[in-house]
This record gives C-alpha cells, sequence and structure tokens, in this order.
C-alpha cells in the first residue's frame, strides 16, 4: 500500500496547525447533530455513525439513512465534509458495501473498530477485532481492494486493544498494511471503556512506528487538554466526541487559539440552552416528544459532566418528560438558592 499523505481541504485550518475532526458517536451524532455543531465551526471533518455489515450487500436507503449528507455531495450544510463509517468482519461483504457507498458519493470509507458497546462486541463487531489483528488487515484490505481504482481512500478508527494493550501496536500496524491511509486512535482500550485517563503515550508509541497520519483522540475537553494530547502524542490532529457534545464551541475555540494565540470566553449556559432549542426546531417532528426529550437529557448529561452550570440544570430537568414543560423550563433562569441546592443534593 502506498504511503500517501491523508490531506483534508479546510479554508479554517492553517498550513501548521492542526486538524479537528467530529467523531461518530452511534446514538448520538446524527446527521442533525453534525448539521449544529459544524455550523459553530472549527471541525475539518465529520464521520457518520456506523453503517453495521454482515452477511448482506445493503440497499442504498440505509446508507442515505445514516449519511443524508450523501445528497448534498457528501458534506454537512455548512460545508463539513462528512465520511461515511462502515462496521463489520467479513471482508469481502464490507468490500462490496463499501462500493455501494461510493458509487453514492462517499469520499472517505472509515472502517470502526473501536465501538466498546457488548452488543456490538457479541456480535463480533468494533472493538472485538482488535483481539486478533490479523483479522483487523483482512477487514481493512477487503475494503482498500474492493476501493482499487477509485480515488475514495480507507481509514481506520481503533481502540488501544480489546482486553489490554499487548496488541496495540500490532493492530495499528495490520490497519496500515491492509491499506488505511489515516488512523484515529482512542487512548484507552475496550476494557477501559471512557474511565480517565487517556493514554496518550500509547498513541504516540503507534504513531512513531506509522507511516501514514496517526489522529489523537479521548479526554480533549479544553484547550489545555488539547495541547498536553498533541504534546504528549506527537499528533498534530485531534478528533472530538464527547467533547464536542460537552462544549460545543470547543473546535471553534481550539481553532481561535490556534490561529491567534488568544483565548475566546468560555460557553454558557445561555449559549448551550439556545443549541438545544435549536436541535428542537430542526429535528423531525414526526418523532414522538418523549423520543425528544431523551435526546435533550442525553446531550445535556453530556453537557454537564464538565460545565457545573449545565449540570444544575439537568437536575431541575431531569424528571420532566412532556416536550413543551422541558422547553418552557430549559429558557428558565436559575435563582443562587436553586443552584446551592442543586449543588448539594
Amino acid at each position: 500500500m502506498p504511503a500517501t499523505p491523508f490531506c483534508v481541504s479546510t479554508a479554517d485550518a492553517s498550513p501548521r496547525a492542526g486538524l479537528i475532526g467530529l467523531a461518530p458517536m452511534e446514538g448520538v451524532i446524527d446527521a442533525l447533530t453534525r448539521e449544529l455543531l459544524t455550523e459553530l465551526g472549527g471541525f475539518d471533518w465529520s464521520v457518520t455513525e456506523f453503517v453495521r455489515v454482515t452477511d448482506a450487500r445493503l440497499p442504498p436507503r440505509v446508507f442515505q439513512r445514516i449519511c443524508p449528507e450523501l445528497d448534498r455531495n457528501s458534506r454537512t450544510p455548512s460545508g463539513t465534509p462528512v465520511y461515511l463509517q462502515l462496521l463489520g468482519a467479513q471482508p469481502d461483504k464490507l468490500g462490496e458495501n463499501a462500493r455501494v457507498a461510493a458509487a453514492l458519493g462517499a469520499p472517505v470509507i472509515d472502517m470502526n473498530f473501536g465501538c466498546p458497546a457488548k452488543t456490538v462486541n457479541r456480535h463480533d463487531g468494533g472493538a472485538a477485532l482488535l483481539r486478533t489483528p490479523e483479522r483487523v488487515y483482512r477487514a481493512v484490505q477487503g475494503v482498500y481492494g474492493a476501493l482499487e481504482g477509485t480515488d475514495v481512500p480507507v481509514t481506520a478508527k481503533l481502540r488501544l486493544g480489546f482486553e489490554d494493550k499487548t496488541l496495540a501496536l500490532e493492530c495499528a500496524r495490520a490497519a496500515e498494511d491492509g491499506g488505511a491511509r489515516r488512523l484515529v486512535v482512542h487512548a484507552r482500550t475496550r476494557r477501559e471503556g471512557y474511565r480517565p485517563p487517556a493514554h496518550w503515550e500509547w498513541v504516540s508509541r503507534i504513531r512513531e512506528q506509522a507511516g501514514v497520519p496517526v489522529v489523537v483522540n479521548g479526554d480533549i475537553w479544553t484547550l489545555e487538554a488539547y495541547w498536553q494530547a498533541r504534546e504528549v502524542s506527537g499528533c498534530q490532529d485531534v478528533m472530538l466526541g464527547r467533547a464536542a457534545l460537552a462544549d460545543p464551541w470547543l473546535a471553534k475555540r481550539i481553532r481561535h487559539w490556534q490561529l491567534t494565540g488568544e483565548r475566546l470566553p468560555d460557553t454558557r449556559w445561555q449559549d448551550r440552552s439556545a443549541l438545544l432549542a435549536a436541535y428542537v426546531k430542526r429535528i423531525d417532528p414526526a418523532l414522538p416528544s418523549k423520543v425528544v426529550v431523551s435526546l435533550l437529557k442525553q446531550w445535556l448529561n453530556i453537557m454537564r459532566q464538565h460545565d457545573p452550570e449545565a449540570g444544575v440544570h439537568f437536575q431541575r430537568l431531569r424528571r420532566i418528560t412532556a416536550l413543551d414543560e422541558f422547553m418552557t423550563a430549559l429558557q428558565k433562569e436559575v435563582s443562587p438558592s436553586e443552584a446551592e441546592a442543586s449543588f448539594s443534593s
């Protein structure tokens, strides 16, 4: 496989700034969420939720449901490129479906070797393949070979291993040897899930042996963490997942810091609540209101993990099930006594 540099064209990034990707998060970051987050600026590319490949060639409507941006030149409305992710273990079926996705306009096929979900792993998908580097190689090679003769590259999203990090370097090498032109590495094993810390030093070990670009992912919640992740891993580019939901303006703040050295103000609760309101206005009106409320709580629950004020509002809103009531309460200001009571509960 030629070690051709993987490039992303962007009007935002300076040549040396380093790129910022928006991570795929199954059941969390869908097309609407991608639309809202990339509108705020800072992101150079994004990746869809995974398309699950088993033993069948999937019809185009499956890809278009997961990636409606295929009908818009595979870009969000604000112009951020969207790459389509596949999850599976059978090289021939992965390749067959990769050809379908490429024919529909997917500019890049990303492969999921990082999903830690037990259901996915039990069905031989995601991080489960990290137990056998040869299977990682065959899966990537199946897609790379199927796309030969096209201009659609293959990338891979990995963790540091399944149970432990013993095979971290081998799996990364297997993905590259199979044809991946860029590796995104979440700096934990499947067993570690999302528990801190992220092991950026292990990403550095992968980067040192790799002949393709490596992107560091995991625990990049702040400007300081962004810089530390780059320094420790040696990676120029990063990917944000939960952090982008916790602070939707983080990518923009990183980009501004890259280009000017100046810190933008921290994100205010008013901005967060306005974004949640925009989400409701744009969401599919056919969705039941209880589902919409559940999605809002899911997002707000991630926001509160690194913002005490969002935590106050989460406690205030978490038992509301009616959408109208939720949206009315979302706009309500919290008194100092309510905030103090929430912190002490």
